[in-house]
């Protein structure tokens, strides 16, 4: 045996191992949320049915709610899923298939979570109330996560999207209360967003610093800035400095009274109108323009896009700071469009979840939003847990987004190729 041939034995010995987990791993995790749907939470429902309310209290169209039987309900669930995993073992699944599998699976688990909570509940659980708030909760991790995708697609890794999001709460809680202005404090959080963007730019880009180091740099950077400021001036002043006012929801007129979907998509502040446009704008702009064009080709080849004229460096350098402007939006969210002040680290690892966010969507504009829709809607289903009273300590419903965040991207994801140039400086030769 040549010295070649031993070198490659290795290799040909570990790969037929990794495909073979690989290949069981979908059917083994469906197995186990059907033992899951089945013996616990149909084994330990509570006798009666659980309600589900698809319509707000005032409504001009309602529709009737639903009830099922909490035990049946459960139990139906998890043979469906048992189904599902042997069917995965015995036929090998198709990316389409298996992602297909994927959702119904957690839709099923969903299900039966929700049946087992309010199973024998005088009060009807309202699914309306359950979107539109994983809506509102995904707001600054969709906006930091588009954040991320165009700083990705343009070979800078962004690690401080959650710099971005705490500096722009800070900066809007504050200048809108000063101002007494609500679209002041949202452009100077944007324009935070932006400063923190130029601060990543000018290091990674200018000085070709570690991105993964400065990105963190600058999140410990802004969360001790911002926490001195908030002890140091806000809290002794907080009437004047930290009191602002939050912007309505504005329900468009005839959508708006769509059953279901009205009160989730046509029915909220403009932070939700302005993640339309940003991630329509992101799309198209990524894929339909000469921008666009022009952003991919110095992420994966910035080399390739030099010799054909276009500006590398000026281009990182634009596109790192105007993506900021998305991330700033996501962070004003925070104070003035959801709890009208500011508090210490408040964005509470949201770029984090942004960046995971990112790359489960592979590097695109609507796998990024739907990624991030996942994890909104775990942090609203947990405080919808919690406010049931369900017999899960607190502690644990907190960490579910974080848990589901490190289950996706270590289980689910699988292998995702980001541009070939991202997070290696460009130094023109």
């Amino acid at each position: 045996m040549t010295i070649s041939a031993e070198r490659e034995l290795p290799v040909l010995i570990t790969e037929p191992s990794v495909s073979s987990f690989r290949r069981w791993l979908a059917p083994a995790t469906f197995l186990f949320f059907g033992l899951l749907d089945i013996l616990v939470l149909g084994g330990y429902a509570h006798h009666g049915d659980a309600t589900f309310a698809f319509s707000e209290t005032f409504a001009k169209v309602t529709v009737p709610n639903l009830s099922l039987p909490a035990r049946v309900t459960c139990f139906v669930c998890g043979g469906i899923t048992l189904a599902i995993a042997v069917v995965a073992a015995v036929v090998p699944l198709g990316k389409v298939l298996k992602r297909i599998a994927i959702a119904v699976v957690v839709f099923l688990f969903v299900v039966a979570l929700l049946c087992w909570a309010d199973a024998g509940v005088t009060t009807a659980f309202n699914v309306v109330n359950l979107l539109s708030g994983t809506f509102n909760q995904s707001i600054p991790i969709m906006l930091g996560a588009l954040t991320g995708v165009i700083c990705s697609r343009s070979g800078v890794v962004n690690i401080g999207i959650e710099g971005q999001l705490l500096l722009g709460a800070f900066t809007a809680a504050l200048v809108a209360t000063v101002t007494g202005n609500l679209w002041v404090g949202l452009i100077c959080g944007a324009a935070a967003g932006c400063l923190v963007g130029a601060l990543l730019a000018v290091f990674a880009i200018g000085y070709a610093v570690d991105q993964i180091i400065i990105g963190v740099v600058l999140n410990t950077l802004i969360l001790g800035l911002t926490g001195y400021l908030f002890n140091a001036v806000m809290t002794p002043y907080t009437n004047t400095l930290n009191n602002p006012p939050t912007f309505n929801a504005i329900k468009i007129p005839l959508l708006g009274d769509i059953p279901i979907l009205g009160p989730v998509f046509f029915d909220s502040t403009i932070f939700l109108y302005l993640t339309y446009i940003a991630l329509a704008a992101v799309q198209v702009g990524l894929f339909q323009t000469r921008w666009g064009l022009r952003t991919r080709a110095i992420g994966e080849h910035p080399v390739a896009a030099d010799t054909v004229g276009i500006r590398v460096i000026a281009m990182r350098y634009r596109n790192v700071i105007a993506a900021g402007v998305l991330a700033g939006i996501g962070g004003a969210y925070l104070t003035i469009g959801s709890v009208g002040q500011f508090g210490i680290g408040m964005s509470s690892g949201k770029g984090y979840i942004a960046l995971a966010a990112m790359i489960f969507g592979r590097y695109s504009p609507f796998g990024a939003i739907s990624a991030a829709l996942l994890f909104g809607f775990c942090t609203q289903l947990e405080q919808i847990m919690s406010s049931l009273n369900t017999p899960i300590q607190s502690n644990l419903l907190l960490i579910t987004p974080y848990a589901v965040t490190i289950i996706v991207l270590a289980g689910l994801v699988g292998k995702v190729r980001g541009p070939k140039a991202e997070g290696t400086p460009y130094i023109k030769s």
